[in-house]
This record gives structure tokens, sequence and C-alpha cells, in this order.
């Protein structure tokens, strides 16, 4: 299988990278648009600003490339942000890929950024949920998040309920760090990598 993690140029890439690995995926790091079109799998990272994130990827000349994939694409936490229309984080367009909105989170006077372990529920039957229950706790750090919609496949509660996984036809995205999150994070690549369109 061709996995192609998307270079942003953020941080967490590496670790991604072998979250990957240690499933027996051995990735490619690329920001070629020809290498991203040829993979089976494509995977969006992001930490920072919604805005500096698409800027990279505008001066990569890549947003249109992201757009038209046909195959699995997994965006993860700036990355899930990033496949919306719309970040107020700086006002700026996504990808537009799901037709949904990042907005500030709404955290009733809870510490922010929403940092730390936390668990899902409303969970959807989809393919990249496959074996996760209300039990699993994931790692997030984020205070910006998608309300839940249409879209949302999976929910988590920090004062009120966000999207913590979003879906739409080919695209998906967790707002929580998969590379940071043990076994479960583990569970949802895995499942990525087996997710047949």
């Amino acid at each position: 299988m061709k996995l192609v993690i998307v270079d942003t140029g953020c941080a967490n890439i590496s670790s991604v990278y072998f979250a990957f690995k240690r499933l027996g995926v051995d990735a490619s790091i690329s920001r070629d648009a020809k290498a991203i079109k040829a993979a089976d799998k494509v995977l969006l990272p992001g930490v920072g600003t919604a805005h500096n994130a698409m800027a990279k990827l505008q001066q990569a000349e890549l947003i249109d490339t992201l757009q038209h994939l046909q195959q699995p694409l997994l965006g993860i936490c700036l990355g899930m942000q990033m496949l919306t229309a719309h970040s107020m984080e700086g006002d700026v367009a996504c990808l537009n890929l799901i037709p949904s909105e990042v907005r500030p989170m709404q955290s009733a006077g809870l510490r922010l950024p929403h940092m730390g372990w936390n668990t899902l529920h409303s969970i959807s039957e989809h393919p990249l949920m496959r074996g996760f229950s209300v039990t699993d706790y994931l790692y997030f750090v984020h205070s910006f998040a998608v309300a839940p919609d249409e879209y949302s496949l999976a929910q988590c509660d920090y004062g009120t309920d966000f999207a913590a996984v979003i879906g739409k036809d080919n695209v998906a995205g967790a707002q929580f760090h998969p590379e940071r999150s043990g076994k479960t994070g583990a569970r949802l690549l895995q499942n990525f990598l087996e997710w047949q369109l």
C-alpha cells in the first residue's frame, strides 16, 4: 500500500510517520502533487493555526490536488479542521471537502486549550470507528472545534459537545492526535489503512 503523509511542514509529521511504521506501513512524506495523487491513502497532518497551514498548502500548490483526491484522505488535529469549509481561527477558507465550520470552543468555563485525555460518545458505524467505545481515551490539544452536525462520526464533550471525528465520502478527520493516543489511536490509523470505499 502506498501511503503518503502530506508534508505540511508541521512538527508532528515524524511522530505520525512512526505511528504508521509501528503498524508495519512505511509511509512517504511528500509535498509532490504527483506522489500524492498516486497514493492509495493520503494523510493530512497539522498543528498550529489554520491560517498558516492553509498558506503552506497554497505555497506548495496542493489545494487543488487535495480537493480532487478520490482515494481515502484522513486529516488529523488541525488537518481535520483544514478539511472543512471555513475556520474562524484567522477567518480563513479551508479545503471545503466537508461543509462544516471551525469555531472557538465553548468550554463552559473549562480551561482552554482542551488539552489531555477525553472520551467519545455518539460513535457512528463508519468503518473508521470500528472497535471504538465510550470508554476509550484519546489525546486532544485544541482551542477551536467543529460543532456536531450531520458529518460527525463521533463526538466529545468538553463543556459542550464538539465533533471529534468527521467524515463525508472519501474524506474523514479526527480532532484528537492518534499518534499520541496509544493503542486506541493506533486503532484509528489501522481502520484508516483498512478503509475501502
